[in-house]
């Protein structure tokens, strides 16, 4: 069983950024990929970005390649969203989520477990 606990979202100007963290408990965060998603409201869940169990491959939704990146620490258990020059489009309710095998992906499916979220407005 893991457990994702999201922090850092917040209410930000246009063209400012944000860092969530996403601090996971249990033995698949070790050895799986993890992936952030977002939902604004009245929209499907997105991909946003996902990087693999050794941190080596990560990939992006094109929306946000060149402003966000992604990165884990697997020593504090922690998966990170550095998110730059962010944009009103980017206001949704963004996502943790960790799946069990290493390989990074992008497809909502293939994760196996959520966090609750964290909201994150971005002003105009």
């Amino acid at each position: 069983q893991v457990q994702l606990v999201e922090s850092g979202g917040g209410l930000v100007q246009a063209g400012g950024s944000l860092r969530l963290s996403c601090a996971a408990s249990g033995r698949t965060f070790s050895s799986g990929a993890m992936g952030w998603f977002r939902q604004a409201p009245g929209k499907e869940r997105e991909f946003v970005a996902t990087i693999s169990w050794t941190g080596a491959n990560t990939y992006y939704a094109d929306s946000v390649k060149g402003r966000f990146t992604i990165s884990r620490d697997n020593a504090k258990n922690t998966v990170y969203l550095q998110m730059n020059s962010l944009k009103p489009e980017d206001t949704a309710v963004y996502y943790c989520a960790a799946r069990a095998q290493p390989l990074a992906a992008a497809l909502r499916t293939m994760y196996d477990y959520w966090g609750q979220g964290t909201q994150v407005t971005v002003s105009s």
